[in-house]
């Protein structure tokens, strides 16, 4: 994944949120929890976790200063002392947006790391944490003679259901965020993402790397062989040669790309008018020139 840092913790509280729609209610803590016998557990679980290179900025219909979670994250990272108040007010948050009937109540932890790394760039960050499907564990103690085993619940310390960490930087652009959401894979219950936090991607490398590349399969899937008599095996060069040349250079450079890869005058043409489609059909803007992502790749 992007080469991040764990600096170390500094602050924990956990409150409890249900779903809203079913009148589960929330659970506010006011004090804040000890983590020194778990803070080596809880990095591990977001070491293990956060996994992918694809960052993401805080997002608004209107400015990204009326977004709530930038708001509350901004608010903490001027005035640790407000950190409670404002976990309180994530959480409430959290409730509002815990609708569809297949969010599950759980735990919702607020973290404060200082001195993190992200990006060769020293800085405290703001994590975000929900455990929503508990594990039984079976524990066994001495008793009298012998042994007695019981069960119990808790939180998974290698699988995280949802989770996010906000780094201070960038906040002009709405932060730097890292995201991850192991349930709720389909799109109307993506809530935490979407509903929740509200971002979008942070337009580097990475997401230039993976626009151009979805932009080349989706070339040869919906035009090359729709509209165009062009052979499958023809198909599969095309898409081999476009990875071939993310992999052996490491800049991108449409036109090169045009001329190297697709070769064809013609077949250029149906490209260029494809990508103004595509872009417009997406709402996005394809770089012309970047510098590639190999983990994109």
């Amino acid at each position: 994944m992007q080469d991040m840092l764990l600096g170390k913790m500094n602050n924990m509280i956990i409150h409890f949120v249900g779903n809203k729609n079913n009148g589960d209610g929330v659970r506010f803590s006011n004090a804040q929890s000890n983590f020194e016998k778990i803070e080596e557990y809880f990095k591990r679980l977001i070491y293990s976790n956060f996994k992918s290179d694809e960052l993401f900025r805080f997002d608004s219909s209107q400015s990204v200063e009326s977004n709530h979670i930038y708001q509350f994250a901004s608010i903490i990272f001027n005035d640790i002392d407000s950190f409670i108040e404002q976990s309180q007010n994530c959480t409430r948050f959290l409730y509002d947006k815990s609708i569809h009937p297949k969010i599950k109540g759980g735990e919702f932890y607020i973290v404060y790391f200082k001195d993190c790394v992200i990006d060769d760039t020293t800085t405290d960050a703001i994590g975000l944490f929900k455990s929503e499907n508990k594990e039984t564990i079976l524990k066994v103690y001495p008793k009298g003679e012998g042994f007695e085993i019981e069960s119990e619940k808790g939180m998974n310390i290698n699988k995280l259901d949802k989770g996010c960490l906000i780094f201070n930087i960038e906040k002009e652009n709405g932060y730097v965020i890292s995201i991850v959401d192991n349930t709720n894979k389909s799109t109307e219950a993506q809530y935490w993402k979407d509903d929740f936090l509200h971002v979008k991607p942070r337009k580097d490398k990475y997401y230039n790397t993976q626009n151009v590349l979805s932009l080349c399969k989706n070339f040869v899937t919906e035009e090359l062989s729709q509209q165009m008599d062009i052979s499958k095996a023809d198909q599969v060069n095309f898409l081999n040669k476009s990875v071939e040349y993310f992999k052996k250079n490491e800049n991108f450079d449409m036109a090169s790309f045009a001329k190297e890869v697709i070769g064809k005058p013609e077949v250029i043409e149906t490209f260029n008018q494809y990508k103004s489609d595509y872009e417009f059909a997406r709402e996005l803007a394809i770089v012309e020139k970047f510098a590639i992502s190999e983990s994109a790749v």
